[in-house]
Protein backbone atom coordinates (compact mmCIF):
# COMPACT_ATOMS: atom_id res chain seq x y z
CA UNK A 1 0.00 0.00 0.00
CA UNK A 2 2.82 2.63 1.04
CA UNK A 3 4.05 1.38 -2.64
CA UNK A 4 1.05 2.41 -4.21
CA UNK A 5 0.81 5.80 -2.12
CA UNK A 6 4.18 6.57 -3.35
CA UNK A 7 4.12 5.74 -7.09
CA UNK A 8 0.51 7.68 -6.77
CA UNK A 9 2.55 10.68 -5.74
CA UNK A 10 5.43 10.86 -7.96
CA UNK A 11 2.70 10.52 -10.98
CA UNK A 12 0.86 13.42 -9.31
CA UNK A 13 4.07 15.68 -9.52
CA UNK A 14 5.15 14.58 -12.32
CA UNK A 15 1.56 15.85 -14.21
CA UNK A 16 2.70 19.16 -11.84
CA UNK A 17 5.71 19.66 -13.03
CA UNK A 18 4.80 19.11 -16.82
CA UNK A 19 2.29 21.66 -16.82
CA UNK A 20 4.32 24.51 -14.98
CA UNK A 21 7.48 23.51 -16.71
CA UNK A 22 6.70 25.55 -20.22
CA UNK A 23 5.41 28.41 -17.78
CA UNK A 24 7.32 31.32 -16.88
CA UNK A 25 6.57 35.40 -14.71
CA UNK A 26 6.18 37.98 -16.86
CA UNK A 27 6.98 41.40 -14.94
CA UNK A 28 6.26 44.67 -16.38
CA UNK A 29 6.01 48.39 -14.70
CA UNK A 30 3.45 50.66 -16.71
CA UNK A 31 3.86 54.41 -15.41
CA UNK A 32 0.91 55.77 -16.51
CA UNK A 33 1.20 60.07 -17.12
CA UNK A 34 0.28 62.69 -19.66
CA UNK A 35 1.99 62.73 -22.80
CA UNK A 36 1.82 66.03 -25.84
CA UNK A 37 0.65 64.25 -29.30
CA UNK A 38 0.28 66.20 -32.24
CA UNK A 39 -2.96 64.91 -34.30
CA UNK A 40 -5.39 66.35 -36.47
CA UNK A 41 -3.21 69.81 -36.78
CA UNK A 42 -4.16 70.04 -32.98
CA UNK A 43 -1.61 69.36 -30.02
CA UNK A 44 -3.29 67.11 -27.83
CA UNK A 45 -2.36 66.45 -23.99
CA UNK A 46 -3.36 62.92 -23.20
CA UNK A 47 -3.33 59.69 -20.61
CA UNK A 48 -1.06 57.12 -21.95
CA UNK A 49 1.26 54.11 -20.39
CA UNK A 50 5.32 54.43 -20.87
CA UNK A 51 4.70 57.65 -23.00
CA UNK A 52 3.51 55.37 -26.07
CA UNK A 53 0.26 55.56 -27.88
CA UNK A 54 -1.39 52.57 -28.54
CA UNK A 55 0.63 51.43 -24.98
CA UNK A 56 3.16 48.44 -25.19
CA UNK A 57 2.20 45.20 -26.07
CA UNK A 58 2.28 42.18 -23.41
CA UNK A 59 3.58 39.12 -24.80
CA UNK A 60 3.44 35.62 -22.81
CA UNK A 61 2.67 32.29 -23.51
CA UNK A 62 -0.46 30.31 -22.03
CA UNK A 63 0.19 29.32 -18.72
CA UNK A 64 2.58 32.47 -17.66
CA UNK A 65 2.09 34.51 -14.69
CA UNK A 66 1.87 38.34 -15.76
CA UNK A 67 2.73 40.68 -12.55
CA UNK A 68 2.00 43.92 -13.70
CA UNK A 69 3.00 47.23 -11.38
CA UNK A 70 1.28 50.30 -12.46
CA UNK A 71 2.38 53.47 -11.36
CA UNK A 72 -0.22 56.07 -11.74
CA UNK A 73 1.83 59.83 -12.16
CA UNK A 74 -1.32 61.28 -13.76
CA UNK A 75 -3.36 63.58 -12.92
CA UNK A 76 -6.60 61.37 -12.56
CA UNK A 77 -7.81 58.23 -10.59
CA UNK A 78 -7.35 55.11 -12.86
CA UNK A 79 -7.42 51.29 -12.95
CA UNK A 80 -6.53 48.75 -15.51
CA UNK A 81 -8.61 45.94 -17.02
CA UNK A 82 -7.14 42.99 -18.61
CA UNK A 83 -10.43 42.52 -21.42
CA UNK A 84 -10.81 38.70 -21.61
CA UNK A 85 -8.33 37.28 -19.48
CA UNK A 86 -10.45 34.46 -17.22
CA UNK A 87 -9.06 35.75 -14.07
CA UNK A 88 -9.13 31.87 -12.73
CA UNK A 89 -8.47 32.94 -8.90
CA UNK A 90 -7.05 36.07 -9.01
CA UNK A 91 -10.68 38.45 -9.06
CA UNK A 92 -9.00 41.10 -7.22
CA UNK A 93 -6.48 41.68 -10.42
CA UNK A 94 -9.49 42.20 -12.60
CA UNK A 95 -9.50 45.95 -12.70
CA UNK A 96 -12.63 47.11 -13.12
CA UNK A 97 -12.95 50.62 -10.92
CA UNK A 98 -15.13 50.06 -8.21
CA UNK A 99 -16.21 46.58 -9.49
CA UNK A 100 -12.91 44.66 -8.22
CA UNK A 101 -11.48 47.12 -6.47
CA UNK A 102 -10.99 50.86 -5.83
CA UNK A 103 -9.13 53.51 -8.30
CA UNK A 104 -5.38 54.28 -8.03
CA UNK A 105 -5.14 57.60 -6.82
CA UNK A 106 -3.05 59.96 -8.61
CA UNK A 107 1.08 59.55 -7.12
CA UNK A 108 -0.07 56.11 -5.75
CA UNK A 109 0.66 52.56 -7.29
CA UNK A 110 -0.85 48.83 -7.43
CA UNK A 111 0.59 45.48 -8.31
CA UNK A 112 -1.86 43.04 -10.71
CA UNK A 113 -1.01 39.35 -10.66
CA UNK A 114 -2.34 36.84 -12.32
CA UNK A 115 -2.54 33.84 -14.74
CA UNK A 116 -3.12 33.15 -18.17
CA UNK A 117 -5.21 30.17 -18.05
CA UNK A 118 -6.37 27.53 -21.21
CA UNK A 119 -6.59 31.00 -23.55
CA UNK A 120 -4.54 31.25 -26.64
CA UNK A 121 -4.69 34.34 -29.37
CA UNK A 122 -5.31 38.06 -28.61
CA UNK A 123 -6.92 39.77 -25.73
CA UNK A 124 -6.06 43.95 -24.69
CA UNK A 125 -5.54 45.60 -21.50
CA UNK A 126 -7.29 49.12 -21.17
CA UNK A 127 -7.84 51.46 -18.22
CA UNK A 128 -11.14 50.59 -16.20
CA UNK A 129 -11.95 54.57 -15.74
CA UNK A 130 -13.83 57.03 -17.92
CA UNK A 131 -13.22 57.45 -21.05
CA UNK A 132 -9.10 56.91 -19.94
CA UNK A 133 -9.18 53.99 -21.91
CA UNK A 134 -9.62 55.80 -25.39
CA UNK A 135 -5.89 56.55 -25.14
CA UNK A 136 -4.56 54.43 -21.96
CA UNK A 137 -4.71 50.69 -23.92
CA UNK A 138 -2.45 47.66 -25.39
CA UNK A 139 -2.23 44.58 -26.61
CA UNK A 140 -2.07 41.25 -24.69
CA UNK A 141 -0.74 38.66 -27.17
CA UNK A 142 -0.95 34.79 -25.94
CA UNK A 143 1.56 32.19 -28.03
CA UNK A 144 0.89 28.54 -27.00
CA UNK A 145 3.19 26.90 -24.58
CA UNK A 146 6.38 25.81 -25.65
CA UNK A 147 6.37 22.85 -28.08
CA UNK A 148 3.09 23.68 -28.84
CA UNK A 149 2.05 24.98 -32.00
CA UNK A 150 -0.99 26.70 -33.44
CA UNK A 151 -3.93 25.15 -35.22
CA UNK A 152 -3.22 26.52 -38.72
CA UNK A 153 0.15 27.23 -40.72
CA UNK A 154 3.03 28.96 -38.62
CA UNK A 155 2.49 32.70 -39.69
CA UNK A 156 5.87 34.21 -40.92
CA UNK A 157 4.72 37.56 -38.54
CA UNK A 158 2.50 38.95 -36.45
CA UNK A 159 1.05 42.10 -36.72
CA UNK A 160 -1.20 43.85 -33.70
CA UNK A 161 -3.58 46.13 -35.63
CA UNK A 162 -5.09 48.44 -32.77
CA UNK A 163 -8.35 50.22 -34.16
CA UNK A 164 -9.57 53.24 -31.79
CA UNK A 165 -11.29 56.82 -31.91
CA UNK A 166 -9.80 60.33 -31.39
CA UNK A 167 -11.27 63.44 -30.07
CA UNK A 168 -9.61 66.94 -30.11
CA UNK A 169 -10.83 66.93 -26.59
CA UNK A 170 -10.07 65.88 -23.58
CA UNK A 171 -11.99 62.82 -22.88
CA UNK A 172 -12.65 63.05 -19.16
CA UNK A 173 -14.41 66.26 -20.48
CA UNK A 174 -15.99 64.39 -22.88
CA UNK A 175 -17.96 62.04 -19.96
CA UNK A 176 -18.70 64.68 -17.48
CA UNK A 177 -20.22 66.80 -20.43
CA UNK A 178 -22.26 64.02 -21.39
CA UNK A 179 -23.41 62.84 -17.61
CA UNK A 180 -24.13 66.79 -16.56
CA UNK A 181 -26.67 67.19 -19.79
CA UNK A 182 -28.29 63.37 -19.79
CA UNK A 183 -26.82 63.03 -23.98
CA UNK A 184 -24.95 60.83 -25.47
CA UNK A 185 -20.92 61.70 -25.55
CA UNK A 186 -19.77 64.16 -28.26
CA UNK A 187 -18.61 61.85 -31.69
CA UNK A 188 -14.85 61.09 -32.08
CA UNK A 189 -13.61 63.02 -34.39
CA UNK A 190 -11.09 60.66 -36.44
CA UNK A 191 -10.92 56.95 -36.00
CA UNK A 192 -6.86 55.55 -35.75
CA UNK A 193 -4.94 52.35 -36.48
CA UNK A 194 -2.32 51.86 -34.22
CA UNK A 195 -2.71 55.02 -33.05
CA UNK A 196 -2.50 57.18 -36.46
CA UNK A 197 -5.62 58.66 -38.22
CA UNK A 198 -4.46 58.64 -41.64
CA UNK A 199 -4.24 60.39 -44.93
CA UNK A 200 -8.29 61.32 -45.06
CA UNK A 201 -7.96 63.48 -41.76
CA UNK A 202 -6.94 67.49 -42.22
CA UNK A 203 -2.97 67.43 -41.65
CA UNK A 204 -2.94 63.85 -41.79
CA UNK A 205 -0.78 63.22 -45.09
CA UNK A 206 2.32 61.55 -43.03
CA UNK A 207 0.27 60.10 -39.85
CA UNK A 208 -0.58 56.82 -41.24
CA UNK A 209 0.27 53.19 -40.13
CA UNK A 210 2.33 51.51 -42.76
CA UNK A 211 2.68 48.08 -43.14
CA UNK A 212 5.52 46.37 -45.39
CA UNK A 213 5.23 42.74 -46.38
CA UNK A 214 7.22 40.09 -48.40
CA UNK A 215 5.12 38.92 -51.72
CA UNK A 216 4.08 35.15 -50.94
CA UNK A 217 4.51 35.65 -47.32
CA UNK A 218 1.67 34.93 -44.68
CA UNK A 219 0.96 37.16 -41.53
CA UNK A 220 -1.23 36.80 -38.48
CA UNK A 221 -2.51 40.16 -38.12
CA UNK A 222 -3.94 40.77 -34.40
CA UNK A 223 -7.18 43.18 -35.09
CA UNK A 224 -8.57 44.52 -31.45
CA UNK A 225 -11.69 46.85 -31.40
CA UNK A 226 -10.07 49.60 -28.86
CA UNK A 227 -12.67 52.06 -29.84
CA UNK A 228 -14.48 53.50 -26.92
CA UNK A 229 -18.17 53.22 -28.86
CA UNK A 230 -18.06 52.42 -32.22
CA UNK A 231 -18.35 49.11 -34.40
CA UNK A 232 -15.86 49.00 -37.13
CA UNK A 233 -15.35 47.31 -40.52
CA UNK A 234 -11.89 46.41 -41.42
CA UNK A 235 -10.89 45.78 -45.14
CA UNK A 236 -7.68 45.19 -46.72
CA UNK A 237 -7.76 46.70 -51.15
CA UNK A 238 -7.83 43.42 -52.95
CA UNK A 239 -6.86 40.77 -50.23
CA UNK A 240 -8.84 38.39 -48.14
CA UNK A 241 -8.51 37.05 -44.72
CA UNK A 242 -8.58 34.21 -43.00
CA UNK A 243 -10.50 34.00 -39.52
CA UNK A 244 -8.56 31.97 -37.19
CA UNK A 245 -9.14 33.02 -33.95
CA UNK A 246 -11.53 35.13 -31.68
CA UNK A 247 -10.99 36.84 -28.21
CA UNK A 248 -8.34 34.39 -27.41
CA UNK A 249 -10.49 31.44 -29.39
CA UNK A 250 -9.45 28.98 -32.19
CA UNK A 251 -12.19 29.19 -34.64
CA UNK A 252 -12.64 26.92 -37.95
CA UNK A 253 -11.04 28.80 -40.66
CA UNK A 254 -13.23 31.68 -42.58
CA UNK A 255 -12.73 32.99 -45.52
CA UNK A 256 -13.85 36.04 -45.83
CA UNK A 257 -13.07 40.12 -47.08
CA UNK A 258 -13.87 42.19 -44.24
CA UNK A 259 -14.22 42.21 -40.85
CA UNK A 260 -16.84 42.91 -38.61
CA UNK A 261 -15.62 43.71 -35.01
CA UNK A 262 -16.91 45.02 -31.91
CA UNK A 263 -15.75 47.48 -29.07
CA UNK A 264 -13.40 44.94 -26.81
CA UNK A 265 -13.48 42.52 -28.94
CA UNK A 266 -10.42 40.91 -31.17
CA UNK A 267 -10.25 39.28 -33.93
CA UNK A 268 -6.92 37.00 -35.67
CA UNK A 269 -6.81 36.71 -39.34
CA UNK A 270 -4.40 35.23 -41.62
CA UNK A 271 -3.34 37.42 -44.34
CA UNK A 272 -1.47 36.30 -47.48
CA UNK A 273 0.95 38.80 -49.25
CA UNK A 274 -0.69 37.10 -52.67
CA UNK A 275 -1.45 40.27 -54.85
CA UNK A 276 0.71 41.85 -57.31
CA UNK A 277 3.72 43.90 -55.83
CA UNK A 278 2.24 47.62 -54.92
CA UNK A 279 0.32 48.83 -52.36
CA UNK A 280 -3.19 48.34 -50.62
CA UNK A 281 -5.07 50.78 -48.25
CA UNK A 282 -6.59 48.95 -45.16
CA UNK A 283 -9.21 50.57 -43.52
CA UNK A 284 -11.84 50.97 -41.05
CA UNK A 285 -15.28 52.89 -41.08
CA UNK A 286 -18.01 52.48 -38.42
CA UNK A 287 -20.88 49.67 -38.32
CA UNK A 288 -23.91 52.02 -37.21
CA UNK A 289 -26.96 49.92 -37.30
CA UNK A 290 -28.56 52.38 -34.84
CA UNK A 291 -28.62 55.47 -37.03
CA UNK A 292 -31.31 56.22 -39.44
CA UNK A 293 -33.94 54.79 -37.31
CA UNK A 294 -36.18 56.69 -34.92
CA UNK A 295 -33.41 57.39 -32.28
CA UNK A 296 -31.25 58.87 -34.85
CA UNK A 297 -27.96 57.56 -33.08
CA UNK A 298 -25.47 60.00 -34.16
CA UNK A 299 -21.87 58.27 -35.15
CA UNK A 300 -18.75 59.03 -36.86
CA UNK A 301 -19.38 58.43 -40.24
CA UNK A 302 -15.48 58.99 -41.57
CA UNK A 303 -12.44 56.89 -42.76
CA UNK A 304 -9.25 55.99 -41.52
CA UNK A 305 -6.91 54.17 -43.46
CA UNK A 306 -3.35 52.68 -43.30
CA UNK A 307 -1.47 51.25 -46.07
CA UNK A 308 0.02 47.59 -46.75
CA UNK A 309 3.12 48.07 -49.00
CA UNK A 310 4.65 44.89 -50.58
CA UNK A 311 8.82 44.79 -50.85
CA UNK A 312 9.46 46.44 -54.19
CA UNK A 313 6.57 48.53 -54.35
CA UNK A 314 7.41 51.94 -56.34
CA UNK A 315 7.25 55.20 -53.87
CA UNK A 316 4.94 56.46 -56.47
CA UNK A 317 2.24 53.86 -56.75
CA UNK A 318 -0.77 54.86 -55.87
CA UNK A 319 -2.67 52.58 -53.27
CA UNK A 320 -5.56 50.68 -54.43
CA UNK A 321 -8.24 51.60 -52.44
CA UNK A 322 -10.91 48.72 -51.23
CA UNK A 323 -14.91 49.33 -51.40
CA UNK A 324 -15.87 50.77 -47.81
CA UNK A 325 -19.20 49.34 -46.82
CA UNK A 326 -22.29 51.57 -46.00
CA UNK A 327 -22.58 52.20 -41.99
CA UNK A 328 -25.92 50.21 -42.09
CA UNK A 329 -24.61 47.08 -44.06
CA UNK A 330 -26.41 44.77 -41.56
CA UNK A 331 -26.18 42.03 -44.12
CA UNK A 332 -22.27 42.30 -44.18
CA UNK A 333 -22.41 42.70 -40.68
CA UNK A 334 -24.66 39.50 -39.83
CA UNK A 335 -23.04 37.07 -42.42
CA UNK A 336 -19.80 37.62 -41.01
CA UNK A 337 -20.48 37.25 -37.18
CA UNK A 338 -22.96 33.87 -38.16
CA UNK A 339 -19.95 32.07 -39.93
CA UNK A 340 -17.52 32.23 -37.02
CA UNK A 341 -17.70 29.25 -35.00
CA UNK A 342 -15.81 27.40 -32.57
CA UNK A 343 -12.60 25.07 -33.43
CA UNK A 344 -14.63 21.70 -32.27
CA UNK A 345 -12.25 19.68 -30.63
CA UNK A 346 -9.52 22.26 -30.42
CA UNK A 347 -7.18 22.87 -27.91
CA UNK A 348 -9.20 24.60 -25.01
CA UNK A 349 -12.43 24.09 -27.01
CA UNK A 350 -15.36 24.27 -24.34
CA UNK A 351 -18.77 22.62 -25.31
CA UNK A 352 -21.68 24.62 -24.18
CA UNK A 353 -23.41 23.20 -21.80
CA UNK A 354 -26.47 21.07 -22.65
CA UNK A 355 -28.54 21.32 -19.11
CA UNK A 356 -29.75 24.92 -18.07
CA UNK A 357 -30.13 24.74 -14.11
CA UNK A 358 -31.23 28.61 -14.28
CA UNK A 359 -33.05 30.66 -17.05
CA UNK A 360 -32.98 34.72 -17.46
CA UNK A 361 -34.30 36.72 -20.51
CA UNK A 362 -32.74 39.68 -20.24
CA UNK A 363 -33.40 42.69 -22.07
CA UNK A 364 -30.63 45.71 -22.70
CA UNK A 365 -31.46 49.00 -24.15
CA UNK A 366 -31.24 52.90 -23.34
CA UNK A 367 -34.53 54.85 -22.31
CA UNK A 368 -34.96 58.17 -20.75
CA UNK A 369 -34.71 58.65 -16.85
CA UNK A 370 -35.55 61.68 -14.50
CA UNK A 371 -32.09 63.74 -13.89
CA UNK A 372 -29.98 62.98 -10.80
CA UNK A 373 -30.35 65.85 -8.41
CA UNK A 374 -27.76 68.77 -9.29
CA UNK A 375 -28.21 67.65 -13.14
CA UNK A 376 -29.81 70.17 -15.17
CA UNK A 377 -29.65 67.56 -18.63
CA UNK A 378 -30.48 70.71 -20.94
CA UNK A 379 -29.39 69.01 -23.72
CA UNK A 380 -32.04 66.35 -23.82
CA UNK A 381 -35.93 66.76 -24.89
CA UNK A 382 -37.84 66.58 -22.59
CA UNK A 383 -36.17 69.06 -20.22
CA UNK A 384 -35.49 67.12 -17.11
CA UNK A 385 -34.83 64.00 -18.29
CA UNK A 386 -31.70 61.74 -19.64
CA UNK A 387 -30.62 58.82 -21.24
CA UNK A 388 -30.11 55.67 -19.23
CA UNK A 389 -28.84 52.33 -20.21
CA UNK A 390 -30.49 49.14 -18.70
CA UNK A 391 -30.90 45.54 -18.38
CA UNK A 392 -34.55 44.60 -18.04
CA UNK A 393 -35.15 48.51 -16.87
CA UNK A 394 -32.49 48.34 -14.36
CA UNK A 395 -29.72 51.00 -14.26
CA UNK A 396 -26.50 50.33 -13.02
CA UNK A 397 -24.95 52.68 -10.06
CA UNK A 398 -21.46 52.92 -9.59
CA UNK A 399 -20.82 52.13 -5.72
CA UNK A 400 -18.69 54.97 -4.15
CA UNK A 401 -17.35 53.59 -0.66
CA UNK A 402 -16.24 50.05 -1.61
CA UNK A 403 -15.93 48.10 -4.56
CA UNK A 404 -18.34 45.05 -5.18
CA UNK A 405 -15.59 42.40 -4.94
CA UNK A 406 -14.48 43.88 -1.72
CA UNK A 407 -18.43 44.01 -0.31
CA UNK A 408 -19.17 40.47 -1.37
CA UNK A 409 -15.78 38.94 -0.24
CA UNK A 410 -16.72 40.71 3.50
CA UNK A 411 -19.85 40.12 3.54
CA UNK A 412 -20.56 44.22 3.68
CA UNK A 413 -24.32 45.53 3.38
CA UNK A 414 -25.55 48.05 1.72
CA UNK A 415 -23.41 48.46 -1.67
CA UNK A 416 -25.64 45.98 -3.58
CA UNK A 417 -28.52 44.17 -4.01
CA UNK A 418 -29.67 40.47 -5.23
CA UNK A 419 -33.07 41.30 -6.43
CA UNK A 420 -31.96 41.27 -10.23
CA UNK A 421 -34.98 40.64 -12.17
CA UNK A 422 -35.10 37.09 -14.15
CA UNK A 423 -37.44 38.71 -16.69
CA UNK A 424 -37.85 42.17 -18.35
CA UNK A 425 -41.25 43.93 -16.15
Amino acid sequence: MGRLVFLFASSLLLMVAATTVSAATVEHSFYVKNLTVTRLCNRQVITAVNDSFPGPSLRVREGDKLIIHVFNMSPYKITIHWHGVSQLMSAWSDGPEMITQCAIRPGSNYTYKYRITKQEGTLFWHAHSSFLRATVHGAIIIHPRARHSYPFPKPYREVPILLGEWWNANVVDVENQALALGIGPNISNAYTINGWPGDLYPCSQNQMYKHRVEQGKTYLLRIINAAVNSHLFYKIANHNMTVVAVDARYTNPYVTDIVVISPGQTVDVLLTADQPVGSYYMTANNYASGSGTAVGVPFNPTTTRGVIIYQGASSSTTPLMPVVPAFNDTPTAHKFFTELTSLVGGRHWVPVPLNVDHKMFVTVGTALDVCPPNVSCLGRPPVGAALSASMNNVSFVLPTSLSLLQAFFFNVGGVYTTDFPANPP
